[in-house]
């Protein structure tokens, strides 16, 4: 199961960033794709719902097809 998540905001990502975790391990969403991140969940990070994550990508301008992508580990 993929659950999503969203850093805090920041000058450079307003909306913060988008991260997707799956069987424990944590991708960004950055311009070519799902990029691995090392270690555990970000502190500050919180949980978003399915729909909270197609919302940001909608906001963002991102495909929604990606939230399907997330790699398996």
């Amino acid at each position: 199961m993929t659950r999503f998540l969203r850093t805090e905001q920041t000058m450079a990502f307003p909306h913060g960033r988008l991260i997707a975790s799956r069987d424990g391990v944590n991708y960004v969403l950055a311009p070519d794709g799902w990029d691995h991140l090392a270690g555990q969940r970000l502190k500050h990070a919180m949980s978003v719902s399915r729909e909270e994550a197609e919302d940001w990508c909608e906001r963002e301008g991102w495909d929604l097809h990606l939230l399907d992508d997330v790699p398996s580990p």
